[in-house]
């Protein structure tokens, strides 16, 4: 049913539309304060529009609202009212509304960020919704994360290891992390960051704006 659904959307040619970034992770792993973050940094540069996912409420795009890191207009939530990974892979129909209604009011747009709602190593997006995918983990779960792999950490296009502030106290290695991490992803891109002691998250908001910066959208316009 979603298969059918999806056609009826526009095709992905990417071409005049803004770059769509999936940011996935486990529950708790700081993908809503990253978001929140890359929202404040990137605001000024780039034009922006956000999608949350939540199963039965609006708490994470009400976060971002009350954070005031975007115009709330440009913050549209979906309550998935499933396993949050079959609304960003199996069906995502109501994502590509979501989306497609933020490129049709605030449009041209360079930029949509689609946030999972919480999930585990398997979450993946569907690349008929997202063109660029990053999943998160934080350091709170131990140093072996990144060696259990699942499609999330061994093929989003950017792993984010968050919350590095605390590794001290949960006897976290981020050197394993960074070992196991390189062994199951290759030469894939990983970056540590902790969003409490860099509020910016600069350097995962410097990857994602080369990101948008090189797709082939409309361009920003000159000051």
């Amino acid at each position: 049913m979603g298969a059918n659904h999806d056609d009826h959307h526009h095709a992905p040619d990417h071409h005049g539309r803004a770059l769509r970034l999936g940011v996935g992770g486990p529950v708790g792993s700081g993908k809503t304060a990253l978001v929140a973050a890359l929202c404040r940094t990137l605001g000024g540069s780039l034009r922006l529009g956000v999608v949350t996912n939540d199963i039965y409420t609006t708490e994470d795009a009400d976060f971002l609202r009350r954070a005031g890191v975007l115009d709330q207009e440009r913050i549209l939530a979906v309550e998935t009212g499933c396993c949050p990974h079959t609304a960003i892979r199996d069906d995502i129909a109501a994502n590509l509304d979501a989306v497609e209604t933020l490129e049709d009011r605030f449009g041209p747009l360079d930029l949509v960020i689609v946030e999972s709602g919480g999930d585990n190593l398997t979450a993946t997006f569907s690349r008929g919704l997202a063109d660029r995918q990053i999943f998160v983990l934080d350091v709170s779960g131990g140093d072996k994360v990144p060696r259990k792999g699942g499609p999330g950490v061994t093929s989003a296009d950017l792993l984010v290891i968050n919350k590095t502030d605390l590794a001290p106290l949960v006897d976290a290695d981020l050197n394993v992390m960074a070992r196991d991490a390189a062994a199951v992803r290759g030469d894939k891109p990983v970056l540590f960051t902790s969003i409490r002691q860099d509020p910016s998250a600069s350097a995962v908001a410097a990857w994602v704006s080369e990101q948008a910066r090189s797709w082939p959208h409309e361009p920003v316009p000159a000051a």
